[in-house]
């Protein structure tokens, strides 16, 4: 008992004494590791003291950079600027005016075919040669000619009395004055009729002379005072295009038989349609006059002459189509051509072209001191909208409120956040809203964020 009471103290002295040393003679191992473990809580410490930086609005870009991106901009400008609702159309012919069909007027055999589908005519040019088998018309053209021969004769009679003097009596020579006016109203019947049946006037003439027509040639149709007049180039208003040839050489046809389809596409319609609700839309419009935009969807056409863009609404249908539930209403255009020689052989060219798909603008209200900007010169985030004002090499994030937005264009407030005359760029929004927030965005260590939003692991 003794001795245990003894133990203890000289333990308790002992034990520390050892593990002291023990330390001491391994501290080589021990002492760089504890070290370095209080250097990096230190670090912590450090940079969670230190003040967190506001997120940068602004990116710097090279010129070469610049160029890349092809970022171009403009000043800023308070306009006005119409509202739209898209509608599809198509351009489609003017019935009556674009295309017209050459019947032959009597009947006979196709002898000869002088132009063929895709030739353009003129008005009076020969397209077909017809070899006559009418027997009306044989008839008619021995008719006047009986009846010419007839007039003479009268005439003469008429003459010979009248050199008879008193000897004769003057109801002798009233009764040869009535028979020559009915044979004059005969023969302006019978020459009424060969006009009708296509004989020119000298032909007419030659067969009241006792030269008969066998074969009559069919032309291109003239203008007539029902087409309205155009503003454009000359040539196309008396030149048709030859659809399509509906007859074959030897063939027989009738009178009245469609021999050829003409085409002349100098005055067109742009059909649009809508539907039922868009109905006081378009109503509007037409009360209000208000013009339609035109997206022929071109591309770069320099060569044409600069197209009409917006168009009047000439007519809106009162009725539904059935099937589509859809209504159509009408815009008046104008085309625009120009002729190539080929060969000998002109073609006629036209600009716009029935089935052609286009896209109406319909104006239906008007936006007043509002900027107006490409759709790519504003660059979307949740519920938040951005510009860039451009400084030189600097672009600076500017928040805009949107108030409307199309396909292709995107409307701001000129609220006093973008003051007018700035310089804004007009594309490339949407990655220049990247490059910020790749600067002011958070990222693992060891990793960086790329202009395109992209993260990497590694250096730059």
């Amino acid at each position: 008992m003794k001795w245990a009471r003894l133990l203890k103290p000289i333990l308790a002295i002992i034990i520390p004494a050892v593990l002291s040393a023990a330390g001491y003679l391994t501290r080589e191992r021990w002492l760089p590791y504890v070290l370095s473990q209080a250097n990096e809580a230190a670090k912590t410490g450090d940079d969670s003291a230190k003040p967190t930086e506001p997120p940068s609005e602004q990116v710097m870009l090279s010129a070469q950079a610049q160029k890349n991106l092809k970022l171009t901009s403009k000043p800023l400008k308070a306009e006005s600027y119409w509202k739209t609702i898209s509608v599809p159309g198509m351009v489609v012919d003017r019935p009556g005016l674009s295309d017209r069909g050459v019947v032959t007027p009597a009947t006979g055999v196709v002898s000869r075919i002088h132009k063929f589908a895709g030739d353009t005519v003129k008005p009076g040019d020969v397209l077909f040669t017809l070899t006559l088998l009418s027997e009306s018309l044989q008839l008619s053209q021995t008719d006047l000619f009986k009846t010419t021969q007839d007039i003479k004769l009268a005439t003469e009679q008429k003459r010979r009395l009248s050199l008879a003097g008193g000897g004769i009596a003057e109801s002798k020579v009233i009764e040869v004055e009535n028979q020559i006016a009915r044979l004059d109203v005969a023969a302006k019947a019978y020459r009424q009729e060969l006009l009708i049946r296509g004989l020119s006037g000298s032909q007419i003439n030659g067969v009241a002379e006792g030269t008969f027509v066998s074969e009559i040639p069919i032309l291109a149709p003239r203008r007539t005072p029902l087409d309205p007049p155009t503003t454009a180039s000359p040539s196309p208003e008396t030149s048709y295009e030859i659809q399509e040839i509906k007859v074959e050489l030897g063939q027989q046809v009738l009178a009245g038989q469609t021999l050829s389809l003409l085409s002349n596409h100098q005055v067109l319609s742009v059909e649009g349609r809508a539907f039922r609700d868009e109905t006081p839309l378009l109503e509007r419009a037409v009360k209000e006059n208000w013009l339609v935009t035109v997206d022929f969807r071109e591309g770069d056409t320099a060569d044409w002459p600069k197209p009409q863009l917006t168009l009047p609404i000439r007519y809106l249908s009162n009725t539904i189509d059935p099937d589509t539930r859809t209504f159509r209403f009408l815009l008046p255009l104008e085309n625009q051509s120009r002729v190539v020689e080929r060969d000998g052989h002109s073609q006629l060219l036209w600009r716009y072209r029935p089935g052609q798909r286009v896209r109406l603008l319909v104006r239906v209200e008007r936006l007043e001191n509002v900027f107006s900007l490409p759709s790519s010169a504003v660059a979307r985030e949740g519920a938040n909208a951005y510009v860039f004002r451009q400084n030189g090499d600097l672009f600076d994030r500017k928040p805009v409120q949107v108030v409307w937005q199309d396909g292709d264009r995107v409307v701001i407030a000129n609220d006093g956040s973008v003051p007018s005359g700035i310089y804004v760029a007009q594309s490339g929004a949407a990655q220049l809203n990247r490059m910020v927030k790749s600067q002011s965005g958070t990222k693992p260590s060891g990793f960086h964020i790329h202009a395109d939003g992209s993260v990497h692991m590694g250096k730059h």
